[in-house]
């Protein structure tokens, strides 16, 4: 065993006993062909039951949709790259000299990926239970400190809602203008609120960021509520 892997192992409490499997899980696919996008795979499918287990037996009240975005602030790209980044796995990814000349090992996608791909050669080192372990470990400290699904809900559906709750009817979203070259369009929407027609503008990189900044705005002066971008 290198000493760095020794030193990898040890700061997240698991020794292989096939160590090409975690030397796989660190190699992006610029650095070769056995790269770690199928562990990834597997380790993503891995993560997303575990942490569906835990928050059922956690937050036995919830119903499934805040379950679900409970969930999926948990183990979206930017918590699993803040893992990655704790453990420090930038410093023993493998990289192809282009991702390394562009700072690839701090990456966030990068480090997001490896501790994906990591779970997933935990599973074929030692099984379920040694992966399902790592998990709880890995997000012990934000299984303790749950989000509030409520802060969750995104703008359109916290409109939804509130009109919902006052027996009003549904708000209507337009594209209005698109500017920019394919690649890097730039929106604006309006939501029309049908029954006083209230009219609230909105952009964004895309059509859904676009509707959300305008259902965001009329949260903000028709409901008084904040919500995040």
């Amino acid at each position: 065993m290198t000493p760095t892997l020794a030193a990898l192992q040890r700061a997240i409490g698991y020794q292989f006993n096939n160590e090409s499997l975690l030397e796989q899980a660190l190699r992006h696919r610029s650095a070769g062909r056995q790269h770690n996008e199928r562990l990834e795979f597997l380790g993503d499918g891995l993560l997303n039951f575990v942490i569906a287990a835990e928050l059922y037996q956690r937050q036995p009240e919830s119903d499934e949709g805040d379950l679900s975005r409970i969930r999926a602030a948990l183990v979206r790209g930017s918590t699993l790259a803040e893992i990655g980044r704790e453990l420090g796995l930038g410093d023993w990814m493998s990289l192809g000299l282009g991702e390394k000349a562009t700072g690839g090992h701090r990456r966030g996608s990068i480090l997001a990926d490896a501790v994906e791909a990591l779970l997933g050669a935990v599973y074929l080192d030692q099984g379920f239970d040694a992966a399902a372990t790592m998990v709880r470990r890995l997000f012990a400290a934000r299984l303790d400190d749950l989000p509030d699904a409520e802060s969750l809900k995104d703008a359109k559906t916290r409109l939804q809602e509130a009109l919902q709750r006052e027996g009003r009817p549904l708000p209507a979203y337009e594209i209005i203008e698109v500017t920019g070259e394919q690649h890097k369009q730039h929106m604006r929407a309006t939501c029309r609120l049908a029954d006083t027609d209230q009219i609230f503008e909105g952009q964004g990189s895309s059509r859904r960021k676009a509707e959300q900044d305008a259902a965001r705005a009329c949260l903000e002066f028709v409901f008084n509520l904040v919500t995040k971008p």
